[in-house]
């Protein structure tokens, strides 16, 4: 076959992902072929593991164990890494990268600890590399970023872009479960590792803030710039006071740009319950996008497993082999730097409203006290709740004003001194994204 009629690809891992990409690039590979006048071919899968490349439904003479089998076949111009990690993975993508191959990865925490690296190399190397997978599985938000929106500045970019988290404070709302319970379910039905920091803890969230992040404004923001928060200390009584409140609780990732400085910063956030965003339940994936000249768009769908992802990576293959065959290997480069704003914001001056859950004494005074804190610090209450509780300690719960994150943390250390406040405070930051 004319090698302009078809791209040999070697695909490096085949898991839960690679297994999707297998899948689906056989099943409509004739699709595939028509719509870009060239066929996608697997020349190569590699993995360690017999049994999963046994389970292929590919010709033995595909299957290998041996990674330089792939990265040393002069006729595989691009190759997919879907092995995941920030080691192994790292040492075969500069590989390829320096073989002058095309690299299509998924791999969302090393392009986020390591993607300043990375993208030099494939820049040195006059190659490429694709990362749609990277952030939200099947929605093409990098390509919107990189190239629809190609006039916009972004002065806001948020979402939910963890389906774990999201499932988990969805069950939590809609059937009043605690979080210890809904996890052990999310856990067994594959929603979640079974490890599930990373999800739960917000890091793979960041990961893929500091990726929108950069793209986004031209400059590595870098993940250890990012604040990160989980969803472990979100109870109940938070969705439901919340829910009584108007809000929502969802786990967000948030890029803001305001005076030349950059924030991102992931944490369980209290959103209108109006806001679109507030009804993308289960493990679905959104993200919004106001740029100065488009104005807000949605993006919606599922941001994680086999299918959805491998769809991802097949585009990135299709873009990899239109420009393969143009001859234009970096006709939209992996990443541009433009440093429209190469300042980072931290998490202390960020401003925004507070919900406060306090556990106090059920005696007179404790308002007072808690109030002469924070007017001490010049935060403004907005309002003040009280619920009924059996014992002598009572959950209160306090909405402020607008105020900077540093002052409200230095007031709640504060606060949590007092005697008559009997557990650590909750504080959880309200957005309405006007």
């Amino acid at each position: 076959m004319n090698p302009l009629k078809q791209l040999n690809i070697g695909l490096v891992g085949a898991g839960v992902v690679g297994g999707g990409v297998v899948k689906n690039l056989t099943r409509n590979a004739d699709l595939i072929a028509d719509r870009l006048g060239l066929r996608l071919h697997l020349k190569w899968v590699c993995d360690k593991d017999a049994a999963r490349l046994a389970a292929l439904p590919l010709p033995k003479s595909v299957k290998t164990d041996d990674m330089q089998q792939v990265l040393g076949d002069p006729d595989v111009p691009v190759v997919v890494e879907l092995v995941g990690g920030t080691g192994f993975a790292k040492k075969l993508i500069l590989d390829a990268l320096g073989r002058g191959k095309i690299v299509v990865t998924a791999n969302k925490a090393l392009l986020a600890h390591d993607g300043e690296e990375i993208f030099k190399v494939a820049a040195k190397n006059k190659t490429n590399l694709f990362y749609e997978a990277s952030v939200c599985g099947g929605i093409p938000i990098i390509k919107a970023l990189r190239e629809g929106f190609v006039a916009n500045q972004f002065p806001l970019i948020y979402g939910i872009v963890n389906g774990t988290c999201n499932y988990i404070l969805s069950r939590m709302s809609e059937e009043e479960k605690d979080f210890d319970e809904v996890l052990a379910e999310a856990q067994k039905l594959g929603y979640a590792e079974a490890d599930p920091g990373l999800d739960i803890d917000g890091v793979d969230s960041a990961h893929k803030a500091t990726i929108l992040a950069s793209l986004a404004h031209g400059f590595w923001t870098g993940y250890d710039n990012a604040y990160v928060e989980g969803i472990r200390h979100v109870s109940q009584m938070d969705i439901q006071v919340a829910r009584e409140l108007g809000y929502a609780i969802k786990l967000l990732a948030i890029i803001k740009s305001t005076n030349e400085a950059v924030e991102v910063r992931v944490h369980p956030t209290l959103i209108p319950q109006r806001h679109v965003l507030a009804s993308v339940t289960g493990v679905f994936n959104a993200v919004a996008v106001r740029g100065d000249v488009v104005g807000d768009a949605i993006f919606y769908g599922r941001g994680a497993g086999a299918d959805a992802t491998s769809s991802a990576v097949i585009a990135d293959l299709a873009d990899a082999a239109l420009n393969l065959r143009d001859g234009s290997i970096q006709r939209v480069p992996a990443f541009v730097s433009h440093r429209l704003q190469p300042k980072m914001r931290t998490i202390d001056d960020v401003e925004s409203r507070y919900y406060l859950r306090l556990t106090v004494e059920d005696r007179a005074g404790v308002i007072a006290k808690v109030s002469k804190v924070l007017g001490d610090a010049d935060i403004s209450i907005a309002s003040v709740l009280q619920r009924e509780s059996e014992t002598n300690r009572v959950p209160l719960i306090m909405m402020l004003h607008t105020a900077k994150d540093r002052a409200v943390r230095d007031a709640v250390t504060q606060i949590d001194r007092l005697d008559v406040v009997k557990d650590k405070t909750v504080v959880l930051r309200v957005e309405s994204f006007d």
